[in-house]
């Protein structure tokens, strides 16, 4: 099947370990719906405030694309599932991944706890996704979310 037409998952990554077991749960689910995946980062300019100087590069779009790379290297290893796409968008976030997801068959997203009362709410992006997305999404718990025995 062309990867073109294919039902597509989206999953927003940011590299931290809930967005790369996002990755490793989308794969999984990926089957089942007969769809690739699409990984999805996203950037915008930081903040400018008074004295504040960037240090490194100021490729934002190429230090997130590493990024990117990197979590999906973490995700699968050697062998990324087949179809895989990795895009990078320039967007706040939430509104990038709502968008990036518009006709997908599911949108998946890792949360990102802070332990104790705060752990139990979900992110800004994550709550964002789940109130104005277009299609089912997926919010992986922790950072090592596996599908029950019996749902794959």
């Amino acid at each position: 099947m062309d990867a073109s037409t294919s039902p597509r998952i989206v999953v927003g990554v940011d590299g931290s370990e809930q967005s790369i077991a996002a990755l490793r749960f989308a794969e999984k689910l990926a089957q089942p719906f007969g769809a690739v995946i699409q990984a999805v980062s996203t950037w915008e300019y930081p903040a400018q405030y008074a004295g504040y100087v960037p240090i490194g590069s100021d490729n934002f779009e190429e230090i997130t694309g590493k990024h990117l790379d990197s979590a999906v290297q973490s995700a699968y290893g050697e062998n990324p599932p087949e179809g895989l796409e990795k895009h990078v968008i320039f967007s706040h976030p939430s509104k990038g991944l709502i968008k990036a997801a518009e006709g997908a068959v599911m949108l998946v997203l890792g949360r990102r706890g802070h332990g104790t009362f705060r752990g139990l709410l979900m992110g800004s992006v994550s709550g964002a996704c789940v109130a104005h997305a277009k299609c089912p999404v997926l919010v992986v718990e922790g950072s090592t979310a596996e599908l029950p025995e019996d749902a794959a």
